[in-house]
């Protein structure tokens, strides 16, 4: 059964509606949102479709059913505040760039944190190129992405804590240990779309990446910035890996973003440096 994790800060008029990562769940942006509804913002991180439930359950599920379960939020978050800004952490991070491409009217911005538009951090094997030849293959569809050290993380102590909770088998606190192969082949699907319509958007965009991210290489912040139509802020981040909304780094993430949140909404906003527990 799949268990609702969708979480909710009330806060002002201006909206932020946050999208989790590929098999993850929206307790890894829980930080960030908390620090950013400290700052003054209403902020909904929504639940992707089949997610935070088991691997059948999100192999029942495509990139559309995903993305139509952003644009649902995106219309309830629309009801209650009078901008609203989209952001997203690694293929969360794409799906904003999609919603943008859609729907341009309807947002005053865009948070990247971590884009993945390719697997090419340093931690991922030498033959995962492999997986593309394979994909149509048994052996290909029957493949699951397993995450390995240092599983995004780089702090330490953070790291036991997630790698704990993602080796429970429950799926709703850390997200899937393994992603099967067919849902990767999704990602590469929205991938492909959102990289066709990258010029065409407009949107001014925010992108937070960590210089040494073990999963998607600092190249996806600057293809976005080499390829978006419209005005690009880029902060690299030096002390963290491809999870930067909970490792070392994130107080600076709810900093950097609340101002930019702030600047484009024309509100008032000052959030104090806070060190905020992970989970």
């Amino acid at each position: 059964m799949i268990q609702d994790m969708t979480l909710t800060f009330e806060g002002g008029p201006v909206g932020v509606l946050l999208i989790h990562g590929l098999g993850g769940t929206p307790v890894e942006l829980k930080v960030v949102a908390k620090g950013l509804n400290k700052a003054g913002f209403t902020v909904h991180c929504c639940q992707l479709a089949g997610h935070c439930g088991t691997e059948e359950d999100l192999l029942a599920t495509t990139w559309h059913d995903w993305f139509k379960s952003v644009e649902d939020a995106l219309d309830r978050l629309r009801q209650q505040c009078t901008s609203i800004v989209v952001g997203g952490l690694s293929m969360g991070a794409v799906m904003a760039l999609h919603v943008a491409a859609k729907h341009p009217n309807k947002l005053a911005g865009l948070t990247l944190f971590g884009p993945t538009l390719r697997y090419d951090g340093w931690s991922l094997p030498w033959y995962n190129f492999l997986l593309r030849v394979l994909i149509d293959t048994p052996i290909g569809r029957r493949f699951r992405f397993v995450e390995a050290f240092p599983f995004g993380i780089k702090d330490e102590r953070i790291r036991k804590i997630i790698h704990a909770a993602m080796t429970s088998g429950n799926s709703s606190e850390a997200g899937l240990l393994g992603t099967p192969s067919l849902s990767i082949r999704e990602l590469w699907r929205l991938n492909a779309a959102v990289m066709a319509e990258l010029s065409t958007i407009k949107t001014r965009t925010l992108i937070i990446h960590a210089r040494e991210d073990d999963i998607a290489g600092l190249s996806n912040a600057f293809t976005l910035q080499k390829e978006l139509g419209g005005l690009v802020d880029v902060l690299v981040l030096d002390d963290s890996y491809h999870l930067v909304t909970i490792d070392r780094q994130r107080d600076l993430v709810i900093r950097r973003s609340a101002e930019f949140i702030a600047g484009l909404t024309k509100t008032a906003t000052h959030p104090e440096p806070e060190t905020v527990r992970a989970g």
